[in-house]
């Protein structure tokens, strides 16, 4: 079976969760092939590598003078399209991921008449703040979106809410979606003692810290934590790990709120504005007493899964798949959410009431934190393997190839 795979995100450019599920995916499926077995990935990048079983070519950022060009936001996306579709010559299954490559992805399945599979890791109507990244286009990536979906062979959702929300969206049958979750690797993100790590950061090892880790965008929610901090108990730190702002507008803002922040509460905020190198993060989520979750969209939640999988118990917005991986009471606890349309918290001031509560509840009950993280352990190493996953994602491959064209008319 030759497996062709279009991402924009493929290692070392990895930035968010989809990135990371694209690198384990085929990693794993690599792994588990065996005779004439290939996977070619065509990537957003300069990438070019090949192993036994894989071929990975990068599409490097094009460039253009023609003004009109230059306006539309989506250029240098459609442009490696185009070059994605010229570059693949065969395949028995198509696999894209994000919208970034859907458009090779439609064209591919007619060019070569092989099966397309999209996963999901977000839908676009439902992050109305990437207008903000990407102005009038992004309606058109609503329409990449679309189009996608009700041309796919397959879909992948990575949460039965995400299933949900695709036929919500999106005249799809649900035979046609499969759930197949995000994993985790947990041989690296596991219980790890480091504190000089912590120092090097600027972290008391002697005091207890809350974590994020994420992106600087309106999905993540963070603003909302940092208003929290303020009724989050006297003499507990907090560390965010928050890089990566989608607009300028939102980077000054975070740097306003985290300085009025620090100068109304005197509360310990250390602001790490890069990407944390991927070894310190077991460490990080490690010694965390509670890792925070305040995302007002967030689809499944890989991060959550790492902190878990290092034994730290979570507080996250009860928001899309997280109440599929966070057990409340269990492995964490849950802080409910409800949205306005665009999806920001109907009552703000209150969710972050709540998001501190949550957090108090746990840094007050060491033994609590300590029940909940091995909980954690335990449910992640059950239910999110890269290898399981890794099968179910060939298994889905092969009763698409093997019903070609059921859905072509759907």
């Amino acid at each position: 079976m030759k497996t062709l795979i279009l991402t924009n995100e493929y290692p070392p450019n990895i930035y968010g969760g989809a990135g990371v599920h694209v690198d384990h995916l085929v990693r794993e499926m690599t792994a588990l092939s065996s005779g004439t077995d290939t996977f070619d990935v065509l990537c957003f990048g300069d990438q070019n590598q090949s192993a036994p079983h894989l071929r990975v070519s990068g599409v490097p950022e094009i460039s253009s003078e023609t003004p009109e060009l230059q306006r539309l936001k989506l250029t240098d996306t459609l442009l490696r399209n185009a070059i994605m579709t010229g570059t693949a010559n065969t395949a028995d299954v198509i696999h894209c991921h994000t919208w970034y490559t859907y458009m090779a992805g439609c064209l591919l399945r007619e060019i070569l008449a092989a099966p397309l599979v999209v996963t999901t890791h977000s839908l676009e109507p439902h992050r109305p703040w990437k207008k903000d990244q990407l102005g009038d286009s992004y309606h058109a990536t609503c329409w990449l979106e679309k189009a996608a979906m009700e041309n796919a062979d397959g879909i992948i959702a990575v949460s039965e809410t995400m299933k949900q929300n695709v036929m919500d969206l999106y005249p799809i049958p649900p035979e046609k979606i499969r759930v197949i979750y995000n994993g985790v690797d947990t041989q690296f993100f596991c219980k790890t003692s480091r504190p000089e790590t912590l120092r090097a950061y600027g972290i008391d090892p002697d005091k207890p810290y809350i974590l994020f880790v994420g992106r600087i965008t309106r999905q993540k929610g963070i603003m909302h934590l940092i208003r929290a901090i303020a009724m989050v108990d006297p003499g507990v730190q907090t560390v965010l790990c928050a890089s990566a702002p989608d607009t300028g507008e939102i980077a000054q803002e975070m740097e306003t709120r985290v300085k009025s922040a620090r100068q109304e509460t005197g509360r310990e905020i250390l602001w790490i504005p890069e990407a944390i190198p991927l070894q310190d993060l077991p460490v990080l989520y490690s010694h965390a007493a509670v890792f925070v979750c305040p995302s007002v969209y967030e689809p499944f939640g890989i991060i959550n899964l790492e902190a878990g999988a290092c034994s730290t118990p979570v507080v996250a917005a009860a928001v899309g798949g997280i109440p599929e991986v966070v057990v409340h009471g269990e492995t964490g606890l849950l802080v409910p959410f409800a949205a306005k349309e665009d999806a920001e918290p109907k009552r703000p001031e209150e969710f972050a009431a709540d998001l501190a509560a949550a957090i108090n509840t746990l840094v007050r009950a060491p033994e609590k934190r300590t029940r909940m993280g091995a909980a954690a352990r335990k449910r992640i190493e059950k239910h999110f393997s890269w290898t399981s996953i890794a099968r179910q994602t060939v298994d889905f491959y092969q009763h698409l190839i093997k019903n070609h064209g059921q859905y072509r008319d759907t």
